[in-house]
């Protein structure tokens, strides 16, 4: 009995060791999110809606994809981020936005609940 809950526990550990080490970058790779007015990401200016946001590796840079859902022909930005570590994971989903000169707002900032770090644009 005691081999069986060793051999259990090793598993679960081996386990966890693998989810750890696959987002070492303490986020998770899809997310979703809804914009109320337009936002401009990067070079884009994306309409109100729902989107998908997918957080993607190229090379050591990291990229951010938003894509909007529910429509045939669907808006999608690409922007680079950088990663801010967090104290401890977020408790709360977090937007932070500026408004630029054409009076737009511009994505600045996102965390997820339950993210390890801030993604900063």
């Amino acid at each position: 009995m005691q081999k069986t809950a060793l051999r259990v526990a090793i598993a679960l550990l081996i386990l966890t060791a693998v989810a750890v080490a696959a987002n070492k970058f303490g986020v998770a790779d899809k997310r979703q999110v809804t914009f109320y007015d337009p936002v401009r990401i990067g070079e884009t200016l994306l309409p109100p809606g729902d989107y998908d946001v997918l957080h993607q590796m190229q090379g050591a840079e990291h990229l951010m994809v938003f894509t909007q859902v529910g429509k045939k022909k669907p808006a999608e930005a690409k922007v680079k981020c950088t990663l801010v570590p967090l104290e401890k994971p977020a408790a709360n989903s977090e937007i932070g936005f500026k408004v630029n000169a054409a009076n737009e707002k511009l994505l600045t900032r996102m965390v997820f609940r339950g993210d390890r770090a801030a993604h900063q644009f």
